[in-house]
């Protein structure tokens, strides 16, 4: 099911692409967020490749499952098909693609494509794994363990001296700045990075980042796949207000509360 989430996310990412090289409509939402036809078709897409799964599919862009039928759910796929369309729209690329599968209410496999770069992060249950030029790879590729043997294993090695923490590139909250001033007082060197979409978690799952503090609002589907890549990297999520506890999936609200990731070599 794995290499079907990573193919499912490739395909996506090249019909991204092709709306992300033409002059794109912008639509809003009701909570005025941004939606395009490149959300649309990666959803449309994701959808289809994921139906001999014979799972559920939970997406940003489809149909809102009520929770009394989403509790019986043991295993289903959560999806952002484009998350970062602030960045989209913007023009930046930093934008990805993500597919998790939920089961018993936590994230246990990941995968993240990035179109604009062709860089992929995926993970099983044990662990998590980096991969460039990825759509080259994939293209004959019907082996998770020919596609592993490929990929870089994560966490990387820790090159950076001092604290590296990183922020939402679009999303700015006062509680954000609180948490970086206290630690501030607390290490003698640290660096603040801005980035956009799910690219935050992966850096923490990577270990090129060590601290990614949330307390602006997200959705499920935003940090599942970037929340699995990390637990299988051996870094963690967890509640800002409680950090003896791990963020939980198929909630009735599927707004996340606040929260703080931590990579394994923090």
């Amino acid at each position: 099911m794995l290499l079907k989430a990573i193919k499912a996310s490739i395909l996506a990412g090249k019909a991204i692409l092709e709306v992300y090289q033409t002059n794109f409509d912008v639509d809003f939402k009701e909570d005025k967020s941004p939606l395009t036809l490149a959300d649309r078709r990666a959803d449309d897409i994701i959808r289809e490749a994921m139906k001999s799964t014979n799972l559920p599919v939970l997406s940003e862009e489809g149909e809102m499952i009520d929770h009394e039928i989403r509790q019986h759910w043991k295993q289903y796929w959560l999806v952002d098909p484009l998350d970062g369309t602030k960045e989209f729209v913007n023009r930046n690329g930093e934008f990805t693609v993500n597919i998790a599968l939920i089961e018993n209410n936590k994230p246990v496999v990941g995968v993240i494509y990035a179109p604009t770069i062709d860089l992929l992060y995926f993970c099983n249950r044990r662990e998590a794994f980096k991969i460039e030029k990825a759509e080259k790879q994939l293209i004959d590729c019907e082996s998770m363990d020919k596609l592993i043997e490929n990929s870089t294993k994560l966490p990387l090695l820790k090159q950076h001296i001092g604290l590296i923490l990183v922020s939402s590139r679009s999303h700015q909250h006062a509680e954000t700045n609180l948490f970086i001033e206290n630690l501030v007082l607390q290490h003698s060197k640290i660096e603040i990075v801005s980035k956009g979409s799910s690219l935050k978690l992966c850096m923490i799952a990577e270990g090129t980042a060590d601290c990614y503090p949330r307390f602006g609002p997200t959705s499920e589907w935003d940090t599942a796949a970037g929340h699995a890549l990390v637990n299988a990297s051996g870094g963690k999520l967890v509640l800002a207000e409680n950090t003896a506890l791990e963020l939980s999936y198929n909630k009735i609200n599927l707004l996340n509360p606040s929260f703080i990731a931590y990579s394994k070599t923090s």
